[in-house]
């Protein structure tokens, strides 16, 4: 199992997404949500408080779970089932994390993303959906 995280933040009026740049395949260069394998011995919701400071260096953000994801197809490598968890926090910059699975950390407009790794991009606009309609 694996939990992603979709962290938003508003810069200057626009909504933005945290991605990371993958360092391994399947992927390798691409851009992605920051996500990971489950531990044995974790919860979900410990596993996004760990996923969340190793992959991006955020830390002390509530988190709450979106979605879960479980196409067949989603993952080249083995049939994977995502647990998915979002938040929007204060815009800051972030200090790279100390991971050799992450090759980049940046945020992108969400409008304006580039090509995602896995299906990646249908997690991000189902949390835009949910973050749109908290707002009403």
């Amino acid at each position: 199992m694996i939990v992603d995280l979709v962290i938003f933040t508003v810069c200057e009026g626009r909504l933005k997404a945290l991605l990371v740049k993958r360092a391994e395949e399947p992927f390798a260069g691409y851009w992605s949500i920051p996500g990971g394998f489950l531990n044995a011995d974790e919860s979900l919701d410990d596993a996004a408080v760990r996923v969340r400071h190793e992959k991006t260096g955020v830390n002390e953000v509530f988190l709450e779970q979106l979605y879960t994801f479980g196409d067949p197809d989603r993952n080249p490598r083995a049939r994977a089932i995502t647990v998915t968890y979002f938040a929007l926090i204060p815009w800051k910059n972030l200090m790279q994390p100390a991971t050799a699975k992450v090759a980049d950390v940046a945020w992108f407009p969400v409008d304006g993303l580039p090509a995602l790794a896995f299906d990646q991009l249908q997690i991000v606009n189902q949390s835009i959906a949910r973050l749109r309609a908290r707002q009403v």
